[in-house]
């Protein structure tokens, strides 16, 4: 059995290495920072709903924790997805992390409740030179296959993303927000680092999604909220 994996892990190898005849251009992967207490946040949701039935989009959104303390727990939100944004803001120089926050394709960023904003830097995104590594889920879905190409400056990283793809409306109860009831999009409900890529060959092991439903999409970024430079997606047909 074991040999068996093997040699499907090294025919896998074997065909990212000698590569497609061609490559479609990837989704951008746009990343909406918000939060259910925040009162100017709802804008951005829609904003980031609506981004979400662009094919050439991965639009993903992450609740965060740090308004909570206004006295609306946010239902979605995790720790991880704060320290996520706060990468982004270092590299971004901000002194601090703005909401409602968009980040696309890990290059540039807006305010989320700009839509026009938001819309030119996705259409300029979608553009740009793109020269991502080759990309497989094996072994049924157990583990991606990560081929080689150039890493970037600081060396990369491989993230695991689940998000329901499902539209779900809140109602919030308290806060700045009370009585309003805001959508959700595509909100991300698992974020796992893999591991360090250095532009080599390499297996990563996918954890079993947590509940029914979820879509997978594994990144490939620069380090420490760096830009994106592969993007897999879970085949949803």
């Amino acid at each position: 059995m074991r040999q068996a994996f093997l040699s499907l892990v090294a025919a896998t190898f074997a065909s990212l290495a000698a590569g497609p005849a061609f490559a479609a251009q990837p989704p951008v992967v746009v990343e909406l920072f918000t939060a259910q207490g925040c009162s100017s946040c709802a804008k951005a949701n829609q904003v980031v709903a609506d981004l979400a039935d662009d094919k050439g989009v991965l639009a993903l959104t992450y609740s965060v924790d740090y308004w909570d303390y206004l006295g609306w727990t946010d239902t979605f939100a995790k720790p991880a997805f704060a320290a996520r944004q706060r990468a982004y803001a270092q590299k971004f120089s901000q002194r601090d992390v703005p909401t409602p926050q968009v980040v696309i394709a890990g290059r540039e960023q807006a305010s989320g409740a700009k839509a026009e904003a938001v819309e030119s830097l996705v259409k300029a995104a979608a553009k740009a030179p793109f020269n991502p590594p080759d990309m497989e889920f094996v072994g049924a879905g157990a583990r991606v296959a990560v081929g080689s190409g150039p890493a970037p400056r600081g060396g990369g990283e491989v993230w695991l993303v689940r998000y329901d793809p499902r539209e779900q409306d809140i109602v919030v109860k308290r806060g700045d927000n009370r009585g309003q009831t805001l959508v959700h999009r595509n909100v991300v409900r698992e974020l796992v680092k893999l591991g360090p890529w250095n532009g080599r060959p390499k297996l990563y092991r996918l954890s079993k999604a947590a509940d029914e439903g979820l879509k997978t999409v594994v990144i490939v970024q620069g380090a420490k909220g760096g830009r994106v430079i592969g993007v897999l997606q879970e085949d949803t047909k």
